[in-house]
């Protein structure tokens, strides 16, 4: 082969990438002006201040806001990372450093299946092991919907964080004679916590936008409440609910709760990146 013909094949494929790039990013920009473009014009102090349900603005016929469904939204996902951040790194520990245990096998179809179920039958999973044996809509019954939503993700993380590991750091454990958990514990995953980090947080951003599980378990209201133990009000439930209503100024909260949505996605990834790249790149040197 020539180096003309090297050089038209490497402008070729260097096009070819191009063209898939701006195929997935323009869409991408197109979804998130439209956003933008739809809910600016209703993010004010009082959407973050006042809640939807707030009478006396209502009958005033002043602008009410979301900041239940903010406060929510935040109390449930931290709830949800607290059950599911222990039990998937755990999985993920017991997938990678124990390969021959016996739980091995149904702990990974249990990961897998979880992983390719429909968000909305984790709701369903959720509502009859929390919902109906307490006998009412919570933000706990929510956090367990989600907690099942970021379990996979975290253990399946973990454990390819794991394998990539020097088995050299074990081995220096090992030769000492410490015992094999105390390894992991002490060496291991302080060497892969930039990568388990950044797992948890994608499942956190994974699980932060999903509404339908929360349809069947924290269920929702119009007001402001911090007792995990009712009903409880998230942006992603919401923002179903603006959508289909047939108000146009709640459309326009809606859109405006899209972009708090999309905003804190958005952040979670961006920390996930910016965590793994600087500490990553210490940790290489």
């Amino acid at each position: 082969m020539t180096v003309r013909a090297r050089y038209i094949r490497d402008g070729v494929m260097r096009s070819l990438l191009i063209a898939s790039t701006l195929f997935i990013v323009v869409p991408l920009l197109i979804i998130i002006s439209y956003v933008l473009i739809n809910g600016i014009g209703a993010l004010n102090w009082n959407f973050f201040t006042v809640e939807l349900g707030s009478p006396a603005r209502a009958m005033q016929g002043r602008p009410t806001g979301l900041a239940h469904s903010i406060v929510g939204t935040v109390i449930i996902d931290l709830m949800a990372l607290a059950f599911a951040a222990p039990v998937g790194i755990a999985a993920g520990i017991m997938l990678s450093e124990y390969p021959d245990n016996p739980i091995n096998p149904p702990l990974r179809v249990l990961s897998s299946t979880l992983n390719g179920m429909p968000a909305i039958l984790m709701g369903l999973l959720a509502f009859a092991l929390v919902v109906r044996p307490f006998g009412g809509f919570s933000a706990v019954s929510g956090s367990v919907a989600l907690a099942f939503v970021m379990f996979p993700i975290i253990a399946r993380s973990v454990e390819s964080v794991l394998r990539t590991t020097p088995w050299s750091l074990r081995e220096v454990g090992l030769a000492l004679g410490l015992p094999r958990w105390r390894v992991i514990i002490s060496t291991v995953l302080p060497a892969a916590k930039t990568g388990i980090l950044t797992g948890v947080l994608i499942a956190f951003a994974r699980a932060a936008g999903e509404a339908a599980p929360l349809l069947f378990t924290s269920f929702g209201q119009n007001y402001m409440n911090l007792d995990p133990g009712r009903a409880m009000d998230t942006l992603p439930q919401r923002l179903y609910s603006l959508a289909i209503s047939p108000y146009r100024e709640w459309h326009a909260m809606g859109w405006a709760a899209a972009i708090v949505l999309l905003v804190f996605v958005m952040t979670c990834f961006f920390v996930a990146r910016l965590v793994a790249g600087r500490f990553g790149t210490r940790a290489d040197g």
